[in-house]
Order: C-alpha cells, then sequence, then structure tokens
C-alpha cells in the first residue's frame, strides 16, 4: 500500500478512503449475498484451471 500512496501523491492524487458507511446500505442483504452469493462465486474462481500464463510458474503445464 505505500507504494500506491506514493505513485499517488507523486501525480498530484491524494488517498481516499470513505469516513463511514453510506446510509443506504442494507446491513441483512449484505449478509445474505455474504452467506449465499460469494462462495458460488469464490467455488467458481477456484475450479477454472490455470492461475497463471507464464511458462516459468507450475500452473502453466
Amino acid at each position: 500500500m505505500a507504494a500506491v500512496r506514493r505513485l499517488l501523491h507523486d501525480h498530484g492524487w491524494a488517498w481516499q478512503s470513505p469516513a463511514r458507511r453510506a446510509l443506504e446500505r442494507d446491513e441483512h442483504a449484505v449478509e445474505l449475498w455474504k452467506k449465499d452469493v460469494w462462495p458460488q462465486r469464490e467455488w467458481l474462481r477456484r475450479r477454472s484451471g490455470r492461475s497463471s500464463c507464464s511458462r516459468t510458474t507450475p500452473g502453466s503445464r
């Protein structure tokens, strides 16, 4: 993160993060999404096979 912060500063940008959560945020809906949707998406991501296109990594065979 320090490198990103330095790059932003060098280009005249500021590191910003939200001061608080959005008022419109529905915590119940977020929890349901984490419980129901996220595990399915994570499983699909892990199932994809090779993880690198580099010939020097073990995943490229």
